[in-house]
């Protein structure tokens, strides 16, 4: 009876002290260097606002941030790697639109983007704008869609490849305004771009850092921007919604996410860094100067607005017929 007891006793205290060592592991996060994987190749968009967030984020944590780019499948060879991560918290993912596209533009996936991910905080977006050749017999974006709707299918518009934020911007831009225009996908944002300046395609809707300096140069047309609210570096070009396309928005989100498990204690306490670190002076003239809006949140804030973004992207994926196997 005794020895039973001791048994016992000793499998107690061994618990105990297994949940001590946990609560002392989760207090101590975190204690090692912390990657944030980039899901696409260096110098892009999504690298540039992961780059951003590095030294105030390891400011925030105490702790070396590294930045990884695994690009690949649209973003998803990256978002895979985190989604097979340990649940620890140490590997993250630079979220970003891809989250909310390819459950819908690939038949198969080997990740799911709701159940596989602890999602921590979203902390900007980057709208995109409608830049048209300067050829083009129109002034405005109603002039546009005037012009596309009297000559259906004789307007083209380019983008950086099926699936892309900016062909599905386009393709909502086609719905709304009830406008056929023809799509022409090109490897990558700047072959669409060269092709736009050599009169090639006639418009493009394309993240806002790569066309400001276009815009600016008299070398392409800004005629509307995908945020629903008008952006500092264009102040003179009106929103989608305010040329009468009421509601569209469409723009580069970006936050961050891990591998669904991680302790909840972790999670908050990287959502808390990443909304100090979107207060970063530096980060956001970073940022803002290329057009992005700032946004602090809760983690719950962003898996609700993946959800949203994945209801309103898969419509305009099946209007457009695009899958990808």
């Amino acid at each position: 009876m005794v020895r039973r007891f001791s048994s016992f006793a000793q499998a107690l205290l061994a618990l105990a002290g297994f949940c001590i060592s946990l609560h002392a592991a989760a207090q101590a996060f975190p204690s090692r260097a912390i990657t944030i994987i980039v899901p696409y190749p260096p110098g892009g968009l999504i690298d540039l606002v992961a780059r951003a967030l590095q030294q105030p984020f390891q400011a925030e944590l105490g702790q070396p941030v590294v930045i990884e780019n695994h690009a690949g499948a649209g973003g998803n060879v990256g978002a895979e790697l985190v989604a097979r991560s340990a649940p620890d918290g140490y590997t993250l993912l630079l979220a970003n639109p891809s989250l909310a596209i390819s459950p819908t533009l690939y038949r198969k996936l080997n990740y799911r983007p709701i159940e596989d991910f602890a999602y921590v905080g979203q902390y900007g977006a980057v709208p995109n704008v409608l830049v048209v050749n300067m050829s083009l017999p129109v002034k405005t974006a109603q002039d546009l869609i005037a012009y596309a709707r009297k000559h259906p299918g004789k307007l083209n518009y380019g983008s950086p490849g099926y699936g892309t934020s900016p062909q599905l911007s386009s393709e909502l831009f086609k719905v709304m305004s009830n406008t056929f225009i023809v799509h022409i996908p090109f490897r990558g944002a700047g072959p669409a771009t060269a092709a736009l300046l050599g009169g090639e395609i006639d418009m493009l809707i394309d993240n806002i850092p790569p066309q400001v300096p276009q815009i600016k140069a008299g070398k392409v047309r800004a005629l509307a921007v995908t945020s629903l609210k008008r952006v500092n570096v264009l102040p003179d070009v009106p929103t989608m919604d305010e040329i009468g396309l009421k509601g569209y928005e469409i723009s580069s989100f970006f936050g961050l996410v891990a591998r669904a498990g991680t302790p909840r204690e972790s999670i908050l306490k990287l959502n808390a860094a990443l909304n100090k670190s979107s207060r970063d002076p530096k980060m956001r003239e970073v940022l803002e100067s290329r057009g992005a809006t700032m946004i602090e949140g809760t983690p719950e804030d962003f898996l609700n607005f993946i959800k949203k973004e994945t209801a309103k992207f898969a419509p305009v994926i099946k209007r457009a017929g695009v899958v990808v196997e």
